[in-house]
This record gives structure tokens, sequence and C-alpha cells, in this order.
């Protein structure tokens, strides 16, 4: 195990971009251009340790790792699926844990990160806040959950192409670490993900969704709305009772004429609960007043929840009906379902012995 007085001391190099590493390193004595290699080795060469940075010297690598580290978790548990997904449990130096998945398909390789450890949102339906908030992850963190998802890629004999924030936690509630490990990720020093190729999920914090919108980077955002009426909405997700649908509708249209990038809506289908034909009517009137497409999600059950997957059938009937009405929708394939990948199931299985949650994305474009 990562020991916790040790390693907590040290700065995590994933943490740092080529200017403030360079700064670190003068202070050691060392000259700036030796950031540059190092950010090479781990970016572009997948170095792991110090060792394997063979062009430098012993005693440089010797101090570097006094100072500094690489990766700061230990792989606690690895679920690989019978589908190609892989996901790993992650636990850091305090003791605190959090998951992120590789997700394949014919055309992509995913990784979904989490923003945060547990989660604050509290939606009713959702295994991964039945726990609440620990605290949030920092860039490195972040970034280090993706850089074991290029690996699984990897190893699966392909690279890395999408991000997705789709995981523990509500990422513009992290923000500042969010938008910094999006920037390390997008860099051409960093891992070369274009922008486009990186989504944000958000229950939607109009705030920052509009701040968002002025950070110049051409981000998908997806918005998890789950219902298509107020009154609904704030009983499933208790953020929701502060902020409208209406002031969702506005801060996603300054998105959309900020970037012009469509927003995509993520709909959990619970049976019996929003997915009537009169839901369906409400929902298209919603989209009409946006750029958007609809992901709908047939609901897991969680053991301790009310909450019901709908049959096959009946998501299928509530996407026609969404279709008829001129609305850009689809159905989301879940995956990964026996190795628990949805979102908290691996972690909360490993704090209490459950599997329970909501599917688990599959990225298009």
């Amino acid at each position: 195990m990562v020991s916790e007085t040790s390693e907590q001391t040290k700065l995590h190099l994933l943490d740092m971009t080529p200017d403030s590493l360079s700064a670190a390193l003068v202070e050691m004595g060392e000259p700036a251009y030796r950031g540059k290699q190092i950010l090479q080795w781990v970016y572009e060469r997948n170095a792991a340790t110090w060792e394997e940075m063979t062009n430098l010297s012993k005693l440089l690598r010797e101090r570097l790792a006094e100072k500094f580290v690489i990766y700061a978790s230990e792989v606690v548990r690895r679920a690989a699926s019978n589908d190609g997904t892989v996901k790993l449990l992650l636990r850091w130096p305090d003791g605190a844990t959090s998951e992120c998945v590789m997700i394949p398909t014919e055309t992509h390789k995913t990784a979904c990160l989490s923003s945060q450890v547990g989660c604050p949102v509290g939606c009713r339906f959702c295994a991964s806040g039945l726990d609440g908030l620990q605290r949030n992850l920092s860039t490195g963190q972040i970034i280090e959950q993706a850089m074991y998802a290029r690996r699984e890629a990897l190893a699966a004999g392909d690279r890395l192409s999408n991000i997705v924030y789709m995981g523990l936690g509500e990422p513009l509630a992290n923000y500042d670490n969010v938008i910094a490990s999006v920037q390390i990720i997008n860099a051409d020093w960093g891992m070369g993900i274009g922008a486009r190729k990186i989504t944000i999920s958000t229950v939607g914090l109009p705030k920052q969704i509009r701040k968002l919108a002025h950070e110049g980077i051409q981000l998908n955002l997806a918005l998890s709305l789950h219902a298509p009426n107020d009154a609904l909405r704030q009983a499933l997700i208790p953020w929701a009772e502060k902020i409208s649908i209406r002031e969702l509708t506005d801060a996603c249209a300054t998105y959309f004429e900020m970037t012009g990038r469509e927003i995509t809506l993520e709909y959990t289908l619970l049976a019996g609960t929003n997915d009537s034909e009169a839901h369906a009517r409400e929902l298209s009137r919603f989209v009409r007043r946006l750029r958007c497409n609809v992901n709908l999600l047939r609901y897991n059950p969680v053991d301790s929840l009310p909450y019901k997957r709908p049959t096959a059938e009946a998501a299928h009937a509530f996407l026609e009906k969404l279709r008829s009405l001129g609305v850009n929708a689809h159905i989301r394939k879940s995956r990964g379902k026996d190795i628990d990948a949805a979102c908290g199931q691996l972690r909360r299985r490993e704090m209490q012995g459950k599997s329970d949650g909501i599917s688990l994305p599959v990225v298009d474009g």
C-alpha cells in the first residue's frame, strides 16, 4: 500500500504544468529544460517510475523520487468485463477511494473519470451519492485516472480516444480542478486528446455552465435532466429545488451560443416515474428550446431504493414517441454490467459488499 506519511508530503507530478514543474526544478538547482524531458517521459512514453527515465542521471532520479510522486494511488481492485470494459478502484494516500473506467467500443476507447470522492448531489435513484461527499479530487488525481485508463486502452491494442467526466461526483462542483485537468488532457505536451472528444456531465449548475462557456474550450456538455418538469425533477434531484429547468435552459443556451456545441440531455428512465407518453411530450417541448440531443438510459435498480428498471419495450416506446415529436434521441447501451461498472458500484461494493447503480455511458463522436 502507498505510504500516507511519505507520499502525502510529495508533490504530485500529474498536478503540474511545464511552467510549474520547471520552476520547481530550478528551485532544486536543476535546469528548467528538465521539466520538458520529464513530462515527455510521462505523457509520451508512459513512464510510471523514475527508473524508466534513462536520459536522467541516477542521482537526479533519486532526488526527483524524494520530492515528487508520479502515480499517487494504488489499484486495489481491477475488474474486467466480458465486453472489454475495465474498471479500476484506486486508493489514495489518505485512504479515500475513487473509480475510473475504460470503455471500449468498435470505434472508441473512452475513459470515464470521477471528479470527487463520493457525490454531494444525492439523486434519489443513484448509488453514487448514498454515502455522501468525502472530498474533491485534485487535478493530478483526475489525470491519474485518465492515465490508468490509457494504459488499459493500450493493453487492449488501441489508443485512448475520448474522455467523459461521468464518474463519481459533480464535475462543476469541483470546477477549478476539473478545468485544470481538461487543459492537461487536451494539451499537446499532455495527453493530447482533442477538446471535442471530452465531455463534462453535470446535474446543472447555471453559474458554472456560463463560466464554462467562456473558457474558450470546445468541450461537450451533457446535462443530467432525468425529468421534464420542475416538480418531478425536484423530487428526484435535491439540488433541483434551488435551480429551475428554465434557469438551466438559459444557461445551456448561453453555452451553445458561445461554443456552437450542441448539449446532450441525459435522461434515466425510471419505470412508472418518468417514462410515460405524457413525460415524452413534456420532454420534447423542453428539447425544442435548445440545440440538443437526448440520451436515454434504462435504470439499473439499487437494492435499497424503490425505483425500477423499465422493460426494453417501454424504453423503446418512449424513444419512438420522442422521435415522432422530432427529437434526436437514442438509448444508451449499458456496459460492464458483470463487473459493477456503473457509477459508484465498485466503490460501494468494496465499502459495503453491495452491487448497485445506474447505466455506464457509451460515447459517440
